[in-house]
This record gives C-alpha cells, structure tokens and sequence, in this order.
C-alpha cells in the first residue's frame, strides 16, 4: 500500500494546509512498523496542483496488476468536481473508506450511472472497463483527521487517535496549532 500526500491539494485552500513535506514526513512516521506499508512523494516533485488522474497514469505505467485507489466516503461524494473524474474509474479500482452508520453502497454521481452496474455478488459498481468501486464499512474508532486537527487546536488531547511518534512531531513543529492573537 502506498501512502501519496498531495503537495497542493486543489480542493484546499493554501492558508490552511501544513506544508507538504511536513505530511510526508508524518505519513513515515505513522507507518513505518509496517512493511507492507510506504509512501511516495511523486507529488510533491510534480509542480503545481496535485491530481489524482496523473497520479493513477503515473502508478499504472510502472506496476503490473490492478491498482486499487482507496479514498473515504466523504471525497468519494466530490468526485464530479475532480480532474477528469470521468476517466479515473477505466484506469483502476476505487475502494471507498466509510465510517459506521453511513449508506452501505456508494451513491454515484448521476453523470457516473450509465457507466456503471451494480453487482450484488460482489457488492460493488462495476465500470464498463470492468474495474470495480467498492465500499468498505470501517468499524474502527469514528475519527477523522478533520476532528484530529480540530483537537489539536483546542489544546485537546489525541492520544491514542494518532500514533505517538506522530504526537510528538506535530508537537515539535507547532502544526495544526491555532495562532495566538
């Protein structure tokens, strides 16, 4: 699984985005005990806006097999807003993240539906280039990093939310903290 964070995310605003480097370098440290588990900063050294299509071109021009794109539910329901977000489903398999409680399938886009079948079976759409989008219920701990980041303005506590090697970079840098008067 590669970890890839996006050096200038175009649905963000700049001003409340920490500096890429420092989300890389946060991505190393919370998944650096798994071996299965890496990052690659092909976004970072790409100028400009982060897009995912260049991305996905870029992975599948140099791995073999399926490559599958997970992303949470609360992205997926943007896609339409997305660079060519029509193209992105012929180019690989999307498995989407939801949190508990939330609809069990994913609804697409309406402009998406000709493009798709759903298939009980397998529980998922199927593209007419026959690639896949799943939606996979996660029944861990209801966090997100938007309520993680909130925390740490607040002065909350995120222990056990982040992995402590995270923790104490965040705290060394003084990211996510909100600016004193």
């Amino acid at each position: 699984m590669i970890f890839i964070p996006a050096a200038l995310p175009p649905h963000k605003t700049a001003e409340r985005i920490i500096e890429a480097h420092h989300r890389l370098e946060m991505v190393k440290l919370a998944i650096h005990k798994n071996s299965h588990f890496t990052t690659s900063d092909i976004e970072l050294k790409r100028p400009g806006k982060s897009y995912s299509i260049e991305t996905i071109r870029y992975f599948r021009e140099r791995c073999e097999g399926s490559l599958y794109f997970i992303m949470g539910r609360d992205a997926f329901v943007e896609i339409e807003t997305w660079k060519h977000f029509q193209n992105l489903f012929s180019l690989c398999n999307f498995i989407i993240m939801t949190r508990p409680g939330l609809q069990k399938t994913p609804l697409l886009p309406e402009v998406l539906i000709p493009a798709f079948r759903y298939d009980q079976g397998d529980s998922a759409w199927i593209h007419v280039s026959g690639n896949m989008v799943f939606l996979k219920e996660i029944n861990l701990l209801d966090i997100s990093s938007t309520k993680i980041r909130e925390l740490i303005e607040r002065g909350e506590s995120v222990k056990h939310l982040i992995p402590p090697e995270v923790e104490v970079y965040i705290e060394n840098h003084g990211l996510y903290q909100r600016e004193k008067p």
